[in-house]
């Protein structure tokens, strides 16, 4: 066994954890931005969920994604994977498995965003399990696993696509069939602004999600080789700060205010655009695409938010809209030296072939995630009662309905009970 063998798999299994880390980013990050009551409810189904994602991904996840013997969807080998060896991969299979299982876990917490206080627990258990077995392993396949999307060249290093669109569209989709959280509306039509509870527990969880994208970007080199790895982190560093900057700038100059929420978003925005295009752009690329992110976040919240769409961690726009700029970014900026799949973009000469594969890739990903997320939750809907917990358990807080306890006890503790004891 060589050193760039175990200096690969060092390498990877490290920016594996950062990925899994990345999931205590999206806890405190989802939490932060919703009500108190229900704090704890979404700190532990992240936990369930993440769990019972990485077991479906080892039973059928990975063969679909990535196993041979496969169709027009899915890859057809590996189902139960067991850790064997496989020739020429550059690093142990094993520790490939754990980073593309953390890449499923990933998507499916984007996707159960959009679920955010008001749907019951059962749906969370059964739509992970549909999701991850269903859904996220076909887009991969397309893109990652040799499917007929990376035939075309399609650009996605890191997973705009295939990670972040999927898990956003699969959360528009139960924006749609679950409505608004009860007080999000009036009447009239006018919408409130329903605060999360924590501004501090957001930011550090979008601080945590940065530092993890290191692993999520520059882990997808899958190797140490001439450290282009530092070039990917780089670029993704960039876009991040880029992406805050113009958010900030935006909220202010409209709103008269620099809104932190928006300057948080703005920074997320950043981070997911960047990960089509981080190792097929120019560094002053990426702060462009980082910087476009930012302000598109800004108006595509306003967007949704008009439209009845309630979002409660803003899935839709840091996941959805950034991850379609994202994969369209590199359609217009990849080059020549660094387009090492697809075509160099428009800017450097590449025409609109890429740009094409990139929207073609974009419209059917999304597609195929909205349709089959909202076919799954509708019949759901109906087999299951309904997906959304009673207007009584949503008042009172899906911590105290669903599990029993809540997240703050002492803060929620009758007035009569005494707490110090």
């Amino acid at each position: 066994m060589d050193s760039m063998f175990l200096m690969n798999s060092l390498w990877v299994m490290l920016s594996a954890i950062l990925v899994i880390f990345m999931l205590g980013g999206f806890i405190l990050l989802e939490a932060g931005s919703t009500r108190m009551k229900n704090a704890g409810h979404i700190a532990g189904k992240t936990i369930f969920t993440v769990g019972l994602a990485s077991l479906v991904y080892w039973a059928v996840g990975y063969a679909f994604t990535f196993g041979g013997n496969g169709n027009f969807f899915v890859g057809l080998s590996d189902f139960f994977y067991s850790g064997a060896q496989a020739e020429g991969m550059g690093l142990s299979t094993a520790v490939f498995f754990v980073f593309q299982c953390a890449f499923a876990c990933i998507s499916i917490t984007i996707a159960l965003g959009g679920f955010a206080e008001r749907a019951k627990l059962s749906i969370y258990l059964v739509f992970t399990i549909l999701f991850s077995a269903l859904i996220y392993p076909v887009i991969a396949h397309w893109i990652w696993g040799g499917g007929w999307l990376a035939e075309h060249g399609k650009q996605d290093f890191a997973g705009s696509t295939v990670v972040h669109l999927t898990g956003a569209m699969a959360a528009f989709a139960a924006t749609i069939l679950l409505k608004p959280r009860i007080g999000k509306y009036n009447k009239d039509g006018s919408a409130n602004n329903i605060q999360g509870h924590n501004q501090v527990f957001t930011a550090l969880g979008v601080l945590i999600l940065w530092v993890g994208w290191f692993g999520f970007n520059a882990g997808s080199t899958v190797a140490v080789d001439e450290g282009f790895f530092g070039f990917v982190a780089l670029n993704t560093n960039l876009a991040a700060g880029a992406g805050a900057v113009a958010a900030l700038l935006i909220s202010w100059m409209v709103l008269g205010k620099s809104d932190v929420p928006t300057m948080l978003n703005g920074a997320l925005a950043g981070l997911v655009a960047i990960t089509a295009s981080c190792a097929f752009v120019d560094t002053w690329a990426a702060v462009v695409i980082g910087f476009i992110a930012g302000i598109l976040v800004f108006y595509s919240a306003r967007f949704f938010e008009k439209r009845k769409i309630d979002d409660p961690i803003f899935a839709l726009s840091v996941h959805g809209v950034a991850g379609v700029w994202g994969t369209l970014s590199t359609g217009f900026f990849a080059t020549p030296e660094l387009a090492s799949v697809g075509k160099p973009g428009l800017f450097y000469g590449g025409g609109f072939d890429q740009l094409g594969v990139q929207f073609m890739g974009v419209a059917v990903s999304g597609l195929y995630a909205f349709i089959v997320s909202f076919v799954i939750l509708a019949i759901a809907k109906k087999v299951m009662n309904g997906l959304r917990v009673t207007e009584e358990e949503e008042v009172m807080g899906l911590d105290m309905s669903e599990h029993g306890s809540y997240g703050y006890p002492e803060v929620f503790a009758s007035k009569n009970q005494n707490v110090g004891s």
